[in-house]
């Protein structure tokens, strides 16, 4: 799609603003609690206080799947702006100032009463598998009116998080934003975020494909998950007529990205020492649009992701340590 206006941002993510607070763990650990290792569940407050009190010393750092794939895109060089919603609380505070000084544009309002802002608590075992346990807190309040109509219709695309669809009023707001982008003429882009979410709304997200969605972002579990494929390939069939163009990450093996009737296998990038895996396709996301927003084939966006995920596992955290810009120049070179 094209616009007759230009672009004053490149990507406008909406999703959960969540806080992430990281430990090590041991696979003990998770069995003692009754957690399924590498997998991302829903708690309330009451579980949410007990796990920080077991876990060991904790690093806390503003996260969130779509806040993740901003402030990569903000590191690779991008222009992207963020929609989540937050409490004015210390939680809150400490969420605003990670995303502004990453370079990621949020003028989001934070919520004067309500549930507090959520945080995600994240064990990291020797594997570097991430496991993650999120309690949603303030994310649950995001409704159509935090939807800014002109952020919305002044960037290339809108980045819908497949986390937020849970809550009616959240899944209101998501149905906006992809309302204003196409009104606008502007590609809407969907991550499924997670097999578990897409079983739980698989009719309403194989909708969401068919009817809303330029750009989709799965890996290769989400994908066959969408349409209860059996294969990659049939799963890559059945995704195909619906999106101008889908990537599907494959973890080492890199990704798939379908563009058409065309189908290109992009190769990993080597990593040598995996530190954490949380937010690689969140990574990888933010990569792949840094590249499709400034008209990049889809061989190189594909090339970009994997490179800002390979990147982004080898520190521990889903934010950039340093900037990224280098791998925007190798990537497009």
């Amino acid at each position: 799609m094209s616009s007759a206006h230009p672009a004053s941002h490149d990507v406008v993510a909406v999703g959960n603003a969540i806080v992430d607070v990281l430990a090590h763990a041991d696979d003990a650990f998770l069995d003692a609690h009754g957690m399924a290792k590498g997998m991302m569940t829903l708690i309330d407050a009451d579980r949410a206080e007990e796990i920080y009190r077991a876990m060991g010393p904790g690093v806390e750092c503003s996260g969130g799947s779509a806040a993740n794939t901003a402030a990569v895109m903000a590191a690779l060089g991008g222009r992207p702006a963020y929609v989540g919603k937050v409490r004015d609380d210390l939680l809150g505070a400490v969420f605003r100032h990670d995303i502004e000084a990453a370079g990621v544009t949020f003028s989001c309002k934070p919520g004067a009463d309500g549930a507090a802002t959520a945080r995600c608590l994240i064990l990291v075992t020797k594997d570097a598998q991430r496991t993650m346990n999120t309690y949603l807190g303030a994310c649950r309040e995001l409704t159509p009116d935090d939807i800014d109509a002109d952020l919305i219709a002044g960037a290339k695309a809108v980045y819908l998080e497949g986390y937020l669809w849970d809550e009616p009023a959240a899944k209101a707001a998501m149905r906006r934003a992809a309302e204003i982008a196409r009104g606008a003429g502007r590609e809407v882009a969907l991550t499924l975020s997670d097999p578990f979410c897409v079983t739980r709304h698989r009719p309403e997200f194989q909708a969401l494909v068919k009817t809303e969605t330029d750009i989709l972002f799965a890996n290769e579990e989400e994908a066959l998950a969408l349409f209860e494929s059996r294969t990659l390939d049939d799963a890559i069939a059945a995704i195909r007529p619906h999106v101008k163009l889908a990537a599907i990450t494959r973890g080492a093996k890199g990704c798939v990205v379908v563009s058409g009737n065309a189908t290109f296998e992009v190769a990993g990038q080597a990593v040598y020492d995996v530190a954490d895996t949380t937010g690689a396709g969140d990574a990888f996301a933010a990569g792949f649009l840094r590249a499709h927003t400034q008209g990049f084939e889809p061989q190189v966006c594909g090339r970009l992701g994997n490179m800002a995920a390979a990147r982004i596992i080898t520190h521990f955290g889903a934010r950039p340590d340093r900037p990224m810009a280098d791998l925007y120049v190798q990537a497009t070179a």
